[in-house]
């Protein structure tokens, strides 16, 4: 169960689906600052990171309002992807920011990662880009309300195409917090990096029997992958972010690489 704002989403085993209205008022019950609950029928899909849902119950209606770490967050859940289990790994990424960088958020959102980045390093400039219109319009409208406008150019489009025709060379830190592009959108990061700088890379890494293998194979797999893109990594250190399946991590792994030094 995540709940974002005041509003609850469970995703609920098939054996216990004809018990899904009694699971939902179990939820509305029991958490008091939650006024409706909502299953996602289906994961999240497509480039606009979307999930399809049902209200169980209490009140219709998919706007809300969460707060995290001194932020807040205007955002539909059934138009934009939020998810509130990334809350730890975003402070700390706030926390590796240097304090007059230039941070490229490649995969935005409502600005969770951008927003609070500024607000904690108030000399950074941030351009975060979406291709999810709607969440570049949450973007625009969260950071005015959390009075970091000025800091942060929100950019609708590919952040792939954006950042080979308009970013390049521009940015010490990248973050590419979608798991299903991050891994592919590596060409274009590099491009939009200074000659040195940072990556932040999330994806899924599976596991046999110890959480520590995921962490090795993801650490492995992105210093493969940039050499390929003829970079020096000079360091890499993956993280485990959170559990999404049974045997499978969501990681981000930390990697600073220089794009001139040649490869040893």
């Amino acid at each position: 169960m995540d709940i974002i704002g005041d509003i609850a989403i469970v995703k609920i085993p098939r054996e216990l689906l004809k018990y899904k209205e009694e699971l939902g008022k179990a939820v509305l019950d029991t958490q008091k600052k939650v006024r409706a609950v909502y299953q996602q029928v289906q994961p999240v899909s497509g480039q606009h990171r979307t999930r399809q849902l049902e209200l169980l119950a209490g009140e219709s209606g998919t706007e809300t309002e969460h707060r995290e770490h001194g932020c807040v967050y205007l955002l539909d859940v059934s138009q934009v992807y939020f998810s509130p289990r990334l809350s730890h790994d975003r402070k700390r990424i706030s926390g590796l920011v240097g304090s007059r960088e230039t941070v490229v958020n490649m995969f935005a959102g409502v600005g969770p990662y951008s927003i609070l980045i500024a607000k904690e390093r108030p000399h950074v400039q941030i351009y975060s880009i979406d291709i999810n219109p709607r969440a570049v319009w949450y973007h625009r409208v969260n950071s005015r309300r959390n009075k970091v406008y000025d800091r942060i150019r929100v950019l609708q489009g590919d952040a792939r195409i954006i950042l080979r025709e308009s970013l390049v060379g521009m940015a010490d830190r990248v973050l590419l917090p979608y798991p299903a592009l991050s891994l592919e959108s590596l060409p274009s990061a590099v491009e939009g990096l200074k000659t040195r700088g940072w990556f932040h890379i999330y994806f899924h890494s599976s596991y046999a029997r110890r959480q520590e293998e995921a962490l090795a194979k993801a650490e492995s797999m992105v210093s493969s992958r940039l050499q390929n893109i003829d970079v020096k990594v000079l360091e890499v250190h993956a993280v485990h972010v959170r559990e999404v399946q049974s045997r499978t991590s969501q990681v981000c792994v930390d990697v600073e690489l220089n794009k001139t030094a040649s490869r040893t």
